[in-house]
């Protein structure tokens, strides 16, 4: 036998022993899906080359022998979402990598006169979480701008927006967002209800969702919309009965209002990112798909930029650069530039970021069928389909992910069509595009995404009765309002599910609200703060719920897998980065009405301490 084929052989026989351990994790890990009969989706090669691992007999594995660990996890209950999905009890990291996960005893041949042993005392431990759609670049509006999140009248809204004015009386403009839709009712509110608190400088307040503003006569008069102003392809400004703008401006109507508000300064996006990093911290959260940069390519790429070489950047921004339906198919080349501009950093741009449709709550959302509340509308396209056709092929033929906002089950119809266009035109490859919100989805196109390998991005924040299911009855009819938000679907036909907040949209950000909420689809008890109008009793779509072991799939690998570093994160494996958390409860053995109780105690990023919280106690 050649020497080439016996070591190979050997390499053979070794990572089969490996694989047989309980608790043996594989640096090559298969895709982020809990064993299902489906095929699973493809692999991209090894960001790194393989190590190999050397098995225990104490169900452990581990990296060559010889190591001293600088930090060593002992007596935990840890949940690797490794493929086996197995528990160990030790966690063995040196600089930002694991050397060894197993048991405890296994473990004692790391620790050296320098190494910190934590005695986790039975508590639990995950993969850090990967939030795969959230906008870090708002970190700035939680300093700077009114919040007018979980109000559920005008009068609380005037009433917040007074106080915020007082307590900054200098503002040039005021920003804020936060408002709900329903609130108001279709036409949504008005310059009247503005003027009579701000009337001196221009106000410009987002809706949750971010599709619709809210301005008074200050910002309108600086714009220059007036009644023959007409509404921009995509876009819709709300009038009075005598075709006056009355103060909402929807979809793309808002960039109609963008030179009014004087934009942050780089140091303030970079004050904002700064908050919004321990914010994430504190939950747990280590890495964030960022879906788009406000402004372009201006003062928040540059900060993000500027961030990533301070050194004080402990997280991933993975983004993706926006194409808009007037950009020419040059953009494209402009956004592969940009992608090999930023390779190699925390922040890094993976992607391009697309909306095809906007909001139910704005009727914008584009519907198989029209509104029950307006007959004639079926909500607004973004794209006209055919461009956007040649727009995802040249995306594809460039080797860029396509990451799609897509509401209503016509608008992901169309989403579905540009992808198989890049394929049919380009053959397959691993793009790992995704779809981001998936509102209302035909049963059919759940199974072209799995067809198209495409990854669902929903935000399980939102699968709940409240004030916008209400609304939802009353603008698309109680059997469309009932099957909203799939997610059960998604995993019964293998496709990846990376679960996301959309932050701002959902404040805050926590992912144990989104795990106890895919499982309940319910409002959690002690949430009614933060969800106008709740029923904490009825459940929306219960034949989607989901496990909690899904849920925290969709958190960890998928998320890792979403961004192409599922060999890096998103699993507590040997030979991967140490993002790490330690939580205060065992989410997989209590109640799941409990899970939204749960706090991070310690997360760690790359082997390194970077939140504590004040009830952990060694």
């Amino acid at each position: 036998m050649k020497l080439t084929h016996f070591l190979s052989l050997i390499l053979c026989l070794t990572l089969i022993l490996v694989a047989c351990q309980r608790a043996t994790p594989s640096p090559t890990p298969a895709p982020p899906l809990e064993p299902t009969p489906t095929p699973q989706p493809t692999q991209i090669p090894p960001t790194k080359p393989i190590l190999t691992l050397t098995p225990t007999p104490l169900g452990g594995a581990t990296l060559p022998a010889g190591e001293k660990a600088n930090l060593v996890l002992l007596n935990g209950y840890i949940y690797t979402v490794d493929p086996a999905r197995s528990i160990a009890e030790a966690v063995a990291i040196k600089g930002d990598t694991i050397l060894y996960v197993g048991k405890n005893q296994g473990a004692q041949a790391f620790i050296g006169n320098d190494t910190q042993v934590i005695d986790l005392q039975g508590r639990m431990v995950l993969p850090a979480f990967v939030d795969s759609h959230a906008h870090a670049t708002s970190g700035v509006s939680d300093i700077y701008e009114v919040s007018l999140y979980g109000i559920d009248s005008v009068e609380k809204y005037q009433q917040t927006i007074r106080e915020f004015l007082a307590e900054n009386p200098d503002l040039k403009a005021l920003q804020g967002a936060g408002w709900i839709n329903n609130v108001f009712g279709p036409q949504g509110p008005t310059t009247a209800m503005l003027d009579e608190i701000v009337p001196d400088i221009p106000a410009v307040l987002y809706s949750e969702d971010y599709h619709s503003v809210w301005v008074n006569s200050k910002a309108l008069q600086l714009a220059g919309i007036t009644r023959d102003t007409p509404d921009p392809q995509g876009g819709v400004i709300e009038r009075d009965a005598n075709g006056n703008p009355s103060g909402t401006l929807r979809e793309t109507a808002a960039d109609l209002v963008a030179e009014v508000i004087p934009p942050y300064t780089v140091e303030q996006y970079l004050e904002g990112l700064e908050y919004f990093q321990d914010f994430a911290h504190s939950l747990g959260i280590t890495t964030v798909y960022v879906p788009s940069l406000p402004g372009g390519f201006g003062e928040a790429l540059e900060a993000l930029h500027e961030f990533d070489r301070s050194g004080k950047m402990s997280i991933r921004f993975p983004t993706a650069a926006g194409i808009n339906p007037e950009d020419p198919i040059s953009k494209v080349d402009e956004i592969r530039g940009l992608i090999e501009k930023e390779k190699g950093g925390n922040f890094e741009v993976i992607g391009a970021k697309i909306f095809m449709d906007g909001v139910l709550e704005g009727s914008t959302a584009y519907l198989e069928q029209p509104y029950s509340h307006l007959p004639g509308s079926r909500g607004e396209l973004l794209w006209e389909p055919q461009k956007y056709n040649e727009v995802c092929a040249a995306l594809d033929r460039a080797g860029i992910q396509i990451h799609v906002h897509s509401i209503g089950d016509a608008s992901t119809r169309i989403t579905l069509d540009g992808f198989a266009y890049a394929r049919q035109q380009n053959g397959p490859r691993d793009a790992r595009n995704l779809i981001t919100h998936l509102q209302l989805v035909n049963p059919a196109d759940i199974e072209r995404m799995a067809d198209l390998d495409v990854i669902a991005v929903p935000q399980p924040y939102w699968f709940v009765v409240d004030t916008y299911y209400t609304q939802a009855v009353e603008y698309i009819g109680k059997q469309r309002a009932d099957r909203q938000y799939p997610m059960k679907s998604f995993f019964d036909k293998g496709i990846v599910v990376a679960s996301a907040s959309d932050y701002p949209v959902s404040w805050p950000p926590n992912p144990f609200y989104a795990i106890e909420i895919g499982v309940t689809r319910t409002v959690p008890q002690s949430l009614g703060d933060i969800y106008v109008d709740a029923d904490f009793q009825t459940p929306l779509n219960p034949q989607e719920r989901v496990t909690v072991e899904k849920m925290i799939a969709s958190f960890t690998i998928n998320g890792a897998y979403a961004t192409f570093l599922e060999n890096q994160i998103g699993s507590i494996e040997v030979g991967k980065k140490a993002d790490l958390i330690v939580l205060s409860q065992n989410i997989l053995q209590i109640p799941p009405s409990d899970i939204h109780r749960t706090t991070v105690l310690l997360t760690f990023f790359e082997g390194k301490e970077v939140y504590r919280s004040e009830d952990y106690t060694p």
